[in-house]
């Protein structure tokens, strides 16, 4: 049998890795997109609800089970200790150091190989969550590319957007460079209620 405690992080890499693979396979995002439809089109094509707000629900909706998932599997209590730990170690090496106290660096040193297991300790633990939040929003996104208005359409509004400094853009274009508007709307509505949610459940940054 497994262990999960000991492969967990190891297997959900794994999966992270699967999941961000099957983004290039164009049958998997269509028929996981047109399933996630029977749920989620009847609010666009029934209730009318324009797309740019359907992004700004779904966007709410990822922030919210992100946090939720966040805070049930890590451990930011042991977190916060361990990075305050290693902020005391590095100023005590530093100083160790500069003062070309040899005894006392050789002391470090041992102690450090512990202080880093403890931060891969941290870094490990971080890889569950990822799965997770990866497994509940890769079919949100494929429905976003199922449903996102036609490239050249013009811009109406069920379909575009103003963003500031830009303008009118429609979501299926580029908002700059080659960062697409829809994403761009979707990150700035994320991150925004992303920080309400943390805040109130009081998680901190990962």
């Amino acid at each position: 049998m497994v262990d999960l405690k000991k492969h967990g992080p190891t297997i959900a890499l794994i999966f992270t890795m699967l999941v961000m693979l099957s983004y290039s396979v164009p049958w998997i995002r269509v028929t996981v997109g047109s399933a996630m439809n029977v749920v989620l089109g009847p609010f666009i094509d029934t209730l009318g609800v324009p797309f740019f707000v359907m992004i700004m629900i779904l966007s709410g909706m990822t922030g919210l089970y992100s946090s939720l998932v966040q805070k049930y599997t890590i451990d930011y209590e042991k977190m916060q200790e361990t990075q305050a730990k290693m902020r005391v170690f590095q100023k005590e090496f530093r100083e160790a150091q500069l003062s070309g106290d040899e005894k006392r660096v050789k002391k470090l040193q041992g102690k450090q190989d512990r202080m880093m297991q403890d931060q891969l300790d941290i870094s490990r633990q971080q890889f569950t969550p990822m799965a997770i939040i990866l497994l509940l929003s890769v079919p949100i996104f494929f429905w976003l590319l199922l449903r996102l208005p036609v490239v050249g359409a013009p811009t109406t509004f069920e379909s575009g957007i103003v963003m500031p400094f830009l303008g009118a853009v429609t979501l299926s274009g580029f908002a700059f460079w080659i960062v697409p508007a829809w994403i761009l709307w979707y990150m700035l509505c994320s991150l925004t209620i992303s920080q309400v949610i943390r805040k109130a459940l009081n998680i901190g940054g990962l």
